[in-house]
């Protein structure tokens, strides 16, 4: 059974925003994630427990304090929320979490932004294109920032596309955003297009990625081994938008 733990009971939130940052095909939701966590310096608040995730512990760098790899982070003043994770959720463990994490947004009358890559190999410079499905009323959230309907039929796999069908089986409000990433390698530059075109205007936030793009090379460096981990992970436990065609 997966559970939410409140470590931080100060923090009150108010029909918060959600940002899920689940590894999957360019580490995209991941990358954007980390990256507003850090730059709103955002509470540490809630640990998610569930029993396909890995028994393991982090730390960061100068300090001495353990946590699980799954995690929420708030910023109260801003009514946002993290999904922070440092491993893959496993496909046997993907519906019992996405309920754990639909029950919390129904509780709290939350607005969650599910991310996934969808695998395309872009030339040098050429800018990745974005795209916004929603359950329950929440497609006007999209038309209001004019991001774009998918342009053919697709599908989104493993614990984020657990998230989404949870969401939409009970007609809970959810954005899914889906942004062209390097299948192969991570890809700061897909997780700068969430955050600018997605993630700031739909939370109301206004979340800096100059240092994104300027620290592209060192966050490829650190996030290659996770990123090579997940091309080895059954497809099920990687997040990720893919084409669905009526003849291959």
């Amino acid at each position: 059974m997966a559970t939410v733990t409140v470590v931080d009971e100060d923090v009150a939130l108010s029909e918060p925003t959600l940002v899920e940052g689940l590894p999957g095909v360019g580490l995209v939701g991941k990358i954007a994630t980390d990256h507003v966590v850090d730059d709103l310096d955002m509470t540490y608040y809630a640990s998610i427990d569930c029993d396909g995730l890995p028994r393991i512990s982090v730390y960061e760098e100068s300090s001495r304090e353990l946590r699980p790899p799954v995690r929420l982070y708030a910023d109260e003043d801003r009514d946002l929320v993290a999904l922070q994770s440092d491993v893959p959720v496993s496909a046997s463990a993907a519906s019992d979490f996405a309920a754990c994490i639909s029950n919390w947004v129904e509780d709290h009358d939350a607005t969650p932004l599910y991310m996934s890559g969808l695998p395309d190999q872009k030339e040098t410079g050429e800018i990745p294109s974005l795209y916004g499905v929603a359950t329950g009323e929440a497609s006007d959230r999209l038309d209001e920032q004019d991001i774009d309907s998918p342009t053919e039929r697709g599908a989104v796999s493993g614990p984020t596309g657990a998230l989404l069908h949870e969401a939409g089986a009970r007609d809970l409000d959810a954005l899914g955003l889906i942004v062209e990433s390097d299948p192969q390698f991570p890809d700061p530059e897909a997780a700068r297009i969430l955050i600018e075109h997605a993630i700031n205007p739909i939370a109301d936030i206004d979340v800096a990625t100059t240092d994104l793009v300027d620290r592209a090379e060192e966050i490829s460096e650190q996030k290659e081994q996770l990123a090579q981990r997940m091309q080895e992970a059954d497809l099920d436990e990687s997040s990720q938008a893919q084409s669905i065609r009526m003849f291959q």
